[in-house]
């Protein structure tokens, strides 16, 4: 199938699937003119980078991930080897969660002290 059938089938823009392709998550093979010729499993494997990125990792992080992910109806199962990874980019969102809740709250008393 083309980029925009794939675009139509899973919802996301032709420009992000070229960005994912260019950080190496998908891999179209290419027709003499150039085409990308996109297979009937690059649909689940762009909707298991759709539920990657909402949980929030990097494409670098996806990228080393999609070899040992696979479905299990709607949730994503990964190899075990993955596991040691996937803790320190917990690590890193919890960090960032609290520099934010930081933010927040010196937000907080700059409002107040408009008042």
């Amino acid at each position: 199938m083309r980029i925009g059938e794939l675009s139509r089938r899973t919802g996301v823009s032709i420009r992000l699937l070229r960005y994912y392709e260019e950080q190496g998550l998908l891999s179209p093979l290419r027709e003499q003119n150039g085409y990308r010729e996109y297979q009937e499993a690059d649909i689940g494997v762009v909707r298991q980078i759709r539920m990657l990125l909402a949980a929030g990792l990097p494409t670098h992080v996806i990228a080393s991930l999609l070899p040992c992910v696979r479905e299990e109806g709607e949730r994503l199962v990964l190899c075990l080897e993955m596991a040691e990874e996937l803790k320190g980019e917990r690590v890193r969102i919890d960090q960032q969660i609290e520099m934010l809740t930081a933010s927040r709250r010196l937000l907080d008393e700059v409002i107040a002290a408009a008042r």
